[in-house]
């Protein structure tokens, strides 16, 4: 098992920038992934950055350029900085950690972001 831990999020007004952090715990291999997805509402959950471990990351198109994610391995700590904030960002973030060695999915309890116009 694996317990993730989000912190940050908050109401910021466009333009603005917020830093998103998500600490793993527990069951942590070396192979794995550890991201960001957002939900808003209506809407389905979807991708926002992923780092896998070994150094490859992805970015949504709707925030390259804006959002940058980052790992700590030595804490199991991703973090997501958010620059140039858009109303269309707001949304629930929820932390996403995979295993790859027993193909397991684990997620945050999500931290909503809300972006002002």
């Amino acid at each position: 098992q694996v317990q993730l831990v989000e912190s940050g999020g908050g109401l910021v007004q466009a333009g603005g920038s917020l830093r998103l952090s998500c600490a793993a715990s527990g069951r942590i291999f070396m192979i794995n992934a550890m991201g960001w997805y957002r939900q808003a509402p209506g809407k389905q959950r979807e991708l926002v950055a992923i780092a896998i471990s070994g150094g490859n990351i992805n970015y949504a198109d709707s925030v390259k350029g804006r959002f940058t994610i980052s790992r700590d391995s030595a804490k199991n700590t991703v973090y997501l900085q958010m620059n140039s904030l858009k109303p269309e960002d707001t949304a629930v973030y929820y932390c996403n950690f995979h295993d790859y060695r027993y193909r397991e999915d684990y997620w945050g309890q999500g931290t909503q972001v809300t972006v002002s116009s």
